[in-house]
């Protein structure tokens, strides 16, 4: 197993400190920094200013969000990320939520699993650098109805210095992420309980088998909040507040991703009454009553004596790379995960 990190988005961390994290796990010999994308924050624009400033580390979209772009917009993004990084791309896509995809970017959240086939296959095309053409139910390339009829195939000037550029999907659900056992190269769950080898994973494997893959061939990268502290107390207090914003904040009372996969994990009631005060505006109140375990289950909330024993839980789970969320004292943090797995550290 690996060591990554996600640096998010604000208000987690400011354009600043995701430079400066960057340059540090690169000095560290971390993986990969991950870089996620919202209604405040364009992933891309991050990921080309930590190209031009890092030299080895692996550089993640986690993820970029299929609503915000035409896939082949997507694919000269990546194709360009690629060229910029020499080579160390790797594109996380997403259907982000239904507030999100109608709220912000008017799309309706509909038919995830077909968009999201097709939205694939599409920017795969473009990167192959042979000319487009789709003719499917949610896109058409060229356009084949509606313009005044000058559309033709064309091909991706340029491309990508990878031959391939790995796909990941950031999704939760059983049948996306069956999904993405099925197309994806890699699966970027938000929070992973190693423990449980009932849940989502394995739904990843039944996509792999449907789709007759290797285990191998479909990398899994969780997005773990971490923290550690020498009280563990202090370290779940400081992953307390992004966890109950995903809880509470990311979806509505009647659609929420997170509080889905709670419920899958039996944790539902403390989710839910996350939510609800969340909702309310009681956003302390939320934060509080998280509880020890579910603290536990979705993040890696620990003290130094303790963080072998929850890393090597998720190397025996079949991860392959971690992408930690830092909190507390980042930089600390990095240095001692870099220790940990035994990077080339030269810091």
């Amino acid at each position: 197993m690996k060591i990554g990190m996600m640096l998010a988005y604000y208000p987690w961390f400011t354009p600043a400190e995701q430079l400066e994290l960057s340059e540090l796990g690169d000095r560290l010999g971390m993986e990969t920094v991950w870089i996620a994308e919202g209604y405040g924050q364009d992933a891309t624009a991050i990921l080309g200013l930590l190209a031009g400033r890092t030299e080895r580390i692996t550089l993640g979209a986690a993820i970029m969000s299929i609503p915000a772009r035409q896939p082949t917009a997507t694919g000269t993004a990546a194709a360009t990320l690629d060229q910029i990084s020499q080579g160390r791309f790797i594109l996380g896509l997403g259907l982000s939520g239904p507030q999100v995809s109608e709220g912000w970017y008017g799309v309706p959240f509909t038919a995830p699993l077909e968009r999201t086939a097709e939205y694939i296959e599409i920017v795969r095309k473009s990167l192959s650098r042979k000319p487009v053409e789709h003719n499917g139910k949610h896109w058409s390339i060229p356009l084949l109805h509606g313009g005044i009829g000058q559309g033709k195939p064309i091909k991706m000037m340029g491309g990508a210095v990878q031959d391939r550029i790995p796909i990941y999907l950031g999704v939760t659900g059983p049948r996306t992420v069956e999904q993405a056992g099925q197309i994806a190269d890699g699966w970027l769950p938000t929070f992973f309980n190693p423990e449980d080898t009932d849940g989502p994973a394995a739904s990843l494997y039944k996509g792999i088998e449907k789709a007759g893959r290797s285990r191998d061939d479909v990398k899994i990268t969780p997005v773990i909040p971490c923290a550690v502290h020498d009280d563990v107390a202090v370290a779940r207090d400081q992953v307390r507040p992004m966890l109950a914003m995903y809880l509470g904040g990311m979806g509505s009372r009647e659609k929420n991703f997170y509080v889905d996969l709670a419920e899958r994990y039996g944790h539902g009631v403390t989710a839910r009454a996350c939510r609800d005060l969340f909702l309310g505006g009681d956003i302390r109140a939320a934060q509080a009553c998280l509880t020890d375990d579910i603290i536990d289950c979705l993040t890696i909330a620990t003290t130094p004596r303790a963080l072998d024993g929850r890393l090597q839980a998720f190397e025996h789970a079949g991860v392959h790379e971690l992408a930690v969320v830092p909190f507390g004292d980042r930089p600390a943090l990095l240095k001692t995960l870099a220790a940990a797995f035994g990077t080339d550290a030269s810091v």
